[in-house]
Formats: C-alpha cells, sequence, structure tokens
C-alpha cells in the first residue's frame, strides 16, 4: 500500500463518459468522483454495460466521448503511473495453464514489483488456497482460479481496485473473505470500483451505488 500521504491525494474522476453498443447508447456522460476509501458498486442488468465501464476505467479500452482523470490529469497522458496505482480484476484468472499457481503469481508481479516467494504464498495461505500453490493451473477448480486473480490484485499493492463480478465462483465463505479483504483496503484508505449483480454490504464501510440499465437491455 502506498504512503498515507500519496492515499490522501488519490482521486479518480469520470468526466462525461458515454458508452455505446453499436448504434445504442448504454450510458450517456457519466460524471464520478472517487477518493481514498471509497467503494463504489456498479449496479445493473446484464447489458448494460457495467464490463465495457470498469475496462474504459481500467484503461483497457476507451469511451466514445468523455475522459478519465487520474490525479486530475487524463490516465492517456500518464498511463504508466496509472497502471502502477491500479489493479483490474476481470473475468477471467488470466493464468498460463502449464505454469504452477506460484510461478504464475511470482511471473505476473515482478512486472510490476519484486515480491517474495513467501509473500505469495502468504497471499495464497489469506485466501485459503496455498495448498494449491505448486499445481499447474489448468488444474485448478473455478473457485480457485477465482481466488489467484484475487491474489494478483493483493499483490499488486495497487491503492485503486477494479473488480468485476469479484464473488463469481465462489461459494458463501470465500464471498466473505472478499468483502473482509475489500473493507480492509477502504480502510487503509484505498478505494473501489467493483461491479455485482446483488447487493453487497461491506461491514463498517460505506458502498455508493451507481445504477443503470433496464431489465432489458439484453
Amino acid at each position: 500500500m502506498e504512503s498515507g500521504a500519496l492515499l490522501s491525494a488519490l482521486s479518480l474522476s469520470l468526466r462525461n463518459i458515454s458508452v455505446f453498443r453499436g448504434d445504442r447508447c448504454l450510458l450517456r456522460d457519466l460524471g464520478l468522483d472517487i477518493a481514498a476509501a471509497d467503494v463504489v458498486h456498479l449496479v445493473g442488468p446484464n447489458g448494460c454495460g457495467k464490463t465495457s465501464l470498469m475496462r474504459i476505467i481500467a484503461g483497457l479500452t476507451s469511451p466514445e466521448t468523455g475522459e478519465v482523470l487520474w490525479q486530475g490529469r487524463p490516465i492517456s497522458q500518464q498511463r504508466s503511473a496509472y497502471l502502477r496505482n491500479c489493479a483490474w480484476l476481470g473475468h477471467t484468472a488470466g493464468l498460463k495453464g502449464d505454469m504452477t499457481l506460484l510461478e504464475n503469481l511470482r511471473f505476473d508481479n515482478r512486472l510490476r514489483r519484486n515480491v517474495s516467494d513467501q509473500l505469495v504464498v502468504d497471499t495464497l495461505r489469506t485466501l485459503g488456497i496455498d495448498n494449491r500453490a505448486d499445481v499447474a493451473a489448468r488444474g485448478l477448480s473455478a473457485g480457485q482460479r477465482r481466488r489467484a486473480a484475487l491474489a494478483r490484485v493483493l499483490l499488486s499493492d495497487a491503492c485503486l481496485w477494479l473488480l468485476d463480478e469479484p464473488f463469481t465462483n465462489l461459494d458463501r465463505e470465500g464471498q466473505q473473505e472478499v468483502r473482509a479483504l475489500m473493507a480492509a483496503h477502504a480502510r487503509a484508505g484505498g478505494a473501489i470500483v467493483f461491479a455485482a449483480h446483488h447487493d453487497v454490504a461491506i461491514e463498517g464501510v460505506t458502498v455508493r451505488r451507481l445504477e443503470w440499465g433496464q431489465q432489458d437491455a439484453g
């Protein structure tokens, strides 16, 4: 986690963001400001553009109109700095099937910062999958893959978490563990934007809902 001074200055802003699918507008002129310790829940039916918006915030795609600002500047002008400060969890775990879980996380995180094998194993223990560290990723269950993706988020040391359906493929206990990790991150001054179909309560944290879309969004 970054220093308290940097976290207190954390600032993510969306300005006039519009999202289209073909000729259909899913989201128009969205404005949103996110600061340290903020948790924002994107809510809406399938097809309303939640994942599209998450990918725009992550800098993976560009909006039809508008821009995303980090610390007051467009992320397009400071891509490397922005990516160092945010952790993305998408629908897939992004694991190489022939590499063990430990190898995957070791390789992935050393692209961002040096982490010890012990830290990786300790993080896997936190998520209840340290006994799978030496198993090839192709041998992991869907739930274990999701926990591995969450381990990548924790190991990134990023102050901004972008989580697209973080509870997918997790049992009740696993979902509670994710809520606890989100609560700890927010209490430490980190910010979170996440998409989920169901209501999510996080103990000790105020969750802001951003909801749009119609049930026939497709």
